[in-house]
């Protein structure tokens, strides 16, 4: 019995594990950029485009490449885009010039790209029976285990062998997921993957559109201050570089914990979950300089900081798909391209802001943009609870007194 379930539940660790990978070798060059920059004798500054330019590629990309794949069948692509990743990892290990190693990255990107816009929807499909969102977790706890494991292991390898044994490594293991991905994931015809007919009725729908307002507008507070945290907790906050990386340890650490409980907490309180994950962004980054002065309190702030984003992404993700269920894989497209978006405006506003601000100001400007969404969410989430709410009454009305209107738990599709 216990095999069995073991067995049942293989597919989705697959793609957990795959998440891990991915999200790793996203946020790799973060802790590679000083070895690259020495490696081709560039300044950092001119090496940290790549970073910008991945964002911004997997935010072009996801959803015209989603609509060109609509009708393609789900384990065949997942398998070609893994491939793509593997290919481009080696290349990375070889590059023999910045261009080619900014080629591969590319690679990458689009890979990344394509791998988030379908993963969501492949999981709760090869889920056991009624684990749909216990396997929803279990992908985003891989995606942050990258940040409490996959970083550390990537700068360690990167410091004491090659940055470039860091990328080959990272194409190895991808290159087993492959594997048990061919052989664990099932042949899944591609059902509700909506193409570009179903485009128009996607940007129809209000909350939908006010949904993804609100991701990028919280991402974008999100990684104004998070994009800068290493300088700002050790030239701002005056701790050593080693407090750095246990900050980023507790902050991964604490979000893995919260994707655990995501599924009690979500089916009881999804909005509830939703907006109180937003407002524990916002207040993490405001009280991060003025409370900042003591380790503890500094690592209590990340904790939270870390459940708040952590929580903030599975409770929209699932309010995605729940909201574009006659097209999941064009609205995760959507979805993991406006995400992309705010991770390189929350960069960019980072950056001005250190310009012409100073570095200690990031959390503050982040905090400003968080409470803009904040009230942008409870505003937008506000008005279409009263509109679904009419909408009922209206419909039991017209359908006689044993019809009653269902309390609204959270967004629906028909909003």
């Amino acid at each position: 019995m216990r095999g069995a379930r073991f067995s049942a539940w293989l597919p989705a660790a697959c793609l957990a594990f795959s998440a891990f990978v991915f999200n790793t070798s996203e946020f790799a060059p973060v802790a590679l950029l000083s070895n690259i920059a020495a490696s081709f004798e560039m300044r950092v500054a001119d090496t940290g485009l790549m970073l910008t330019i991945y964002a911004w590629v997997v935010a072009l990309v996801s959803l015209p490449f989603m609509l060109l794949f609509s009708t393609l069948e789900r384990r065949r692509l997942l398998l070609g885009v893994m491939s793509l990743f593997v290919v481009s990892h080696v290349l990375s290990a070889v590059a023999w010039s910045f261009e080619v190693l900014l080629l591969s990255r590319l690679g990458v990107a689009m890979a990344h790209a394509v791998f988030w816009a379908i993963t969501a929807a492949i999981t709760m499909r090869v889920a056991p029976p009624g684990k749909q969102t216990q396997a929803l977790s279990l992908l985003v706890s891989g995606s942050a285990l990258a940040v409490i494991l996959g970083l550390p292991l990537g700068r360690i390898v990167g410091e004491w062998i090659s940055w470039r044994l860091t990328f080959l490594l990272i194409g190895a293991v991808a290159t087993v997921m492959l594997l048990v991905a061919y052989r664990q994931i099932p042949p899944l015809p591609s059902t509700n993957a909506g193409s570009l007919k179903n485009l128009p009725s996607l940007l129809q729908r209000p909350a939908l559109i006010g949904l993804y307002v609100l991701v990028m507008l919280i991402v974008t507070a999100h990684f104004t201050a998070y994009s800068y945290i290493e300088p700002l907790v050790q030239e701002t906050l005056g701790f050593g570089e080693h407090f750095a990386t246990v900050i980023l340890f507790v902050y991964g650490l604490a979000g893995l914990v919260a994707s655990t409980q995501f599924s009690r907490l979500y089916a009881s309180f999804p909005l509830g979950v939703l907006f109180g994950a937003v407002g524990l962004i916002t207040l993490s980054m405001l009280l991060l300089l003025p409370w900042g002065g003591s380790r503890y309190t500094t690592l209590l702030i990340c904790a939270a900081w870390g459940v708040g984003i952590t929580l903030m992404t599975l409770a929209a993700q699932v309010g995605v798909l729940k909201l574009a269920a006659d097209a999941t894989d064009v609205g995760t497209a959507i979805f993991s391209g406006i995400y992309n978006v705010g991770i390189g405006g929350g960069a960019l506003v980072g950056s001005l802001v250190i310009l012409h601000s100073g570095l200690s100001r990031v959390g503050y400007a982040g905090a400003a943009i968080g409470l803009l969404a904040l009230v942008w969410g409870l505003g937008f989430c506000l008005h279409f609870m009263r509109r679904s709410a009419i909408t009922e009454a209206r419909r039991a009305e017209a359908a006689g007194p044993l019809l009653k209107p269902k309390p609204q738990a959270g967004l629906t599709t028909s909003d």
